[in-house]
């Protein structure tokens, strides 16, 4: 494992990743919303696309190696997942496109691992299934950007979910990059 250089800590986080079929569809989404030139911003780049199940933050390479001893008790079942809706945070003010992704057992995966990770983390309090799209700097017209994303359909493209991954992130000038850990599978 290679640390931050400047703080000799390991930016981590835990995350679905998605086949390559939802990339591939989730990329044309942001192109024909990138047509339209209705924000300022910058685009998740295709390979960094992923659902966060919960974002560790810069930890030391010990308390790496204790949480991927701890996420291997977390035992459950593969399921299916499928992409819905476009969405914001908030209507009010737009800093995040997202594409929710649907699926009850992602609720149970996320549970599972908050428990198996109670002694060195908080409980995620709001865990929303969602894939970050792009991170908006500035709108040029609100009203038409919000009519835009709410009439915007979604095929709810369904696959399996049969792991999670432990990721490191490391920020660079061009965006992060990100690289596994160590994947678990699903039973």
């Amino acid at each position: 494992m290679i640390q931050n250089k400047d703080s000799g800590l390991i930016r981590c986080f835990i995350a679905l990743e998605l086949p390559r079929g939802a990339i591939d569809y989730l990329e044309e989404v942001q192109k024909l919303v990138k047509k339209k030139n209705l924000f300022f911003g910058k685009f998740t780049e295709p390979e960094n696309l992923h659902l966060t199940l919960k974002f560790l933050g810069e930890i030391s390479e010990e308390k790496v190696l204790e949480i991927t001893k701890k996420l291997e008790d977390v035992k459950i079942n593969g399921f299916e997942a499928s992409l819905s809706e476009l969405g914001f945070f908030s209507e009010h003010s737009f800093k995040i496109l997202w594409a929710k992704l649907n699926g009850k057992d992602i609720w149970d995966l996320q549970s599972k691992i908050d428990e198996s990770l109670k002694d060195l983390f908080e409980k995620e309090e709001r865990f929303m299934s969602h894939i970050t799209l792009a991170r908006i700097k500035k709108v040029v017209d609100k009203n038409i950007f919000l009519d835009y994303v709410k009439n915007m359909k979604i095929q709810p493209m369904k696959f399996k979910v049969n792991e999670f991954v432990l990721k490191k992130s490391e920020l660079k000038p061009d965006g992060p990059v990100y690289s596994d850990i160590k994947r678990y599978n699903l039973l």
